[in-house]
């Protein structure tokens, strides 16, 4: 059986799906594995890495994506590439069927088993397999070190003979698997950090980072039996409002990581908030994507308001490509494992598998 991958368009994903390291298990497996020529190049990954563990290298995109069995992606692939897939075959990557509903409808159709990453269900045997906690937790991390690196003050706390410099104030809203790595990343370079969640269980595991965890008065726990924040009713968010207003008048710096999957990213600094931060403050804003979490977050630029910086980038994660690779190949690794029948030597689709009938787009 063949495995094959090609290089994403290096304008928007400059993440691979496949190391040197991984290939060497999917042969283990008994599997070929087809990848594009200078696949990892750009990464510092030469052909000779992959070709040494025993990869099969080819500049003819179109043989790599008609003949393998499985092909791994991180996105969708374009369309000039899609047309090339054949009935039977398996597409595995993050291929957001929420927005690319048209272009999957249209695979599907073609009898081609598509299979999204981001719809893992949470549950335990799923952990492996997990790219959204992967990839957020570096996002998290990142988010903080872009953020700290665009404030013009220390982060820890100074005592010289010259006077004291104050400890930063963070406060990081959404408290999921980004939101918990900003905090520890924050707390770990003297800052004072604050949080906020929809979700009740997010409060023990903010203090346990050393956080303060900000709690609406009269708190209803937002969160879906999938482990994700849902949408809060009009009087949480009044209450909510209210929180922050008062609390971002001492704050330094934001990390805005909420975000309802499929839908629009919640705004949660309003306009009218900006009135009450500090002229010097930042706001990076992970949402930014799906539209952001600020009232006036734009995509891949920092836009100032009121003497505040707000940040957010398409792909946080293009400034840490190596490190997310890396963990981005494991559990796909992993995800392809589960699907393979290791007596038999083929791929096995059980839809009775929660894993792969919730990931599987139909």
């Amino acid at each position: 059986m063949r495995i094959g991958s090609i290089l994403e368009n290096q304008k928007v994903e400059k993440r691979i799906a496949v190391t040197p390291e991984i290939v060497k298990k999917y042969v283990s497996l008994g599997f070929e594995v087809h990848l594009s020529e200078n696949y990892g190049l750009h990464l510092g990954i030469k052909d000779k890495e992959y070709l040494d563990q025993g990869a099969n290298i080819s500049k003819d995109h179109k043989t790599i994506l008609s003949s393998s069995d499985i092909i791994l992606q991180l996105g969708m692939l374009e369309d000039d590439k899609s047309s090339f897939l054949k009935e039977k075959q398996i597409l595995i990557g993050v291929l957001d069927p929420y927005n690319n509903k048209q272009k999957l409808d249209n695979l599907a159709k073609k009898k081609i088993n598509l299979f999204s990453l981001e719809l893992l269900p949470r549950i335990t045997r799923a952990q492996s397999m997990d790219i959204l906690s992967s990839q957020a937790n570096l996002a998290g991390y990142k988010a903080v070190i872009e953020s700290f690196a665009n404030f013009e003050k220390a982060i820890p706390m100074m005592m010289t003979a010259a006077g004291t410099i104050p400890a930063a104030k963070i406060l990081v809203v959404g408290a999921g698997v980004a939101g918990l790595q900003a905090i520890a990343t924050a707390k770990r370079m003297g800052a004072i950090v604050f949080a906020t969640d929809v979700r009740m269980a997010s409060k023990e595991q903010v203090e346990s980072l050393g956080g303060k965890f900000l709690t609406v008065e009269g708190s209803e726990n937002l969160e879906t039996e999938g482990g994700y924040a849902k949408e809060a009713s009009d009087e949480f968010k009044k209450k909510q409002e209210e929180l922050l207003s008062e609390t971002l008048k001492k704050i330094d710096i934001v990390v805005c990581t909420a975000l309802i999957p499929g839908k629009k990213a919640p705004i949660i600094i309003k306009e009218s908030m900006f009135n009450n931060m500090q002229s010097g403050s930042v706001i990076y804003d992970l949402a930014a994507i799906q539209g952001g979490n600020t009232a006036f977050t734009e995509v891949d630029k920092i836009v100032e308001k009121n003497g505040v910086k707000i940040m957010g980038e398409s792909n946080i994660l293009n400034n840490l490509p190596m490190s997310a690779s890396n963990l981005y190949a494991k559990n796909v690794y992993n995800f392809v494992v589960n699907l393979f029948d290791k007596e038999n030597k083929k791929i096995n689709i059980k839809l009775e598998d929660e894993i792969i009938e919730k990931t599987l787009i139909k």
